[in-house]
């Protein structure tokens, strides 16, 4: 029996994020919502203080760090053993999550904004998430074209891994990056050939939980009505070796877990 994947909660800690955001900014509501995302299932609690949604601006370091600070902290002084990732572009804000007890950096830049984040991870000795992204959050939207999606995006994660793994980073993981300077089409296409994916040799994450594909697939408007749709997906590529998977709701994805397990005992 193949395993269920690892289910990482988001926790955007910004005022706008494309579906939570402004719901969490407050520290107190942060740490709430982490300690219930862990008690309904979450492995990882994957804390974002900068929206990558389609034409956001950057976020100034210091402002970035103001909001994760508190949050790490908290969670840690309730649970010192759930894994924690950062999602960030800087390497001062990574630096700063992982002295503070955060274990992963999720790199949604893919090394292109700041290559030093492969220091942190050697000296931290902490797993790095390298995803695929064409631009910035900024202008990715804008006209996204690729030769072949599946063969670009394979060839530039296959590069950024061999990159790290030159530099002495050897925990890797590697995210196609759905929604991140690709079309619709560009997306279902990558859905459809993940499992090409696996011949990169490293845990793959799959984050597509209430994207703007699902609302054009599906006609549902809102991202946080797109819940249902993004666990039947998850459920259809359950035998296509994910690692790990990105969500909003733990809770719904937990019972797939529980069904998926019952049914193939």
């Amino acid at each position: 029996m193949n395993d269920f994947p690892k289910i990482m909660g988001i926790l955007n800690v910004t005022p706008d994020s494309f579906s939570d955001g402004g719901k969490y900014l407050e520290p107190s509501k942060a740490i709430e919502h982490a300690l219930m995302m862990i008690d309904e299932g979450a492995d990882i609690i994957d804390i974002g203080g900068e929206s990558s949604r389609p034409g956001a601006e950057d976020v100034e370091i210091n402002e970035e760090i103001k909001r994760i600070e508190p949050v790490i902290t908290g969670i840690r002084n309730v649970n010192k053993d759930i894994i924690i990732s950062i999602d960030t572009r800087k390497y001062e804000v990574a630096k700063i999550a992982l002295e503070l007890g955060a274990n992963i950096i999720n790199d949604i830049s893919g090394l292109t904004y700041d290559v030093r984040i492969l220091e942190l991870a050697k000296l931290f000795d902490s797993p790095l998430i390298i995803m695929h992204i064409q631009g910035t959050p900024k202008n990715m939207q804008t006209n996204p074209h690729y030769n072949d999606v599946v063969v670009d995006i394979f060839n530039f994660l296959n590069e950024k891994i061999k990159i790290a793994k030159n530099f002495g980073v050897n925990k890797l993981i590697a995210d196609v990056g759905i929604g991140f300077g690709k079309t619709y089409d560009h997306n279902i296409k990558l859905l459809k050939n993940i499992s090409k994916f696996k011949e990169l040799n490293v845990p793959i994450l799959l984050g597509i939980s209430r994207k703007t594909f699902i609302g054009k697939m599906t006609g549902i408007n809102e991202p946080e009505n797109r819940d249902i749709p993004t666990a039947l997906i998850h459920a259809l590529l359950l035998n296509e070796s994910i690692d790990i998977i990105r969500v909003h709701n733990v809770k719904l994805l937990s019972m797939l877990k529980i069904i998926y397990k019952s049914l193939k005992k």
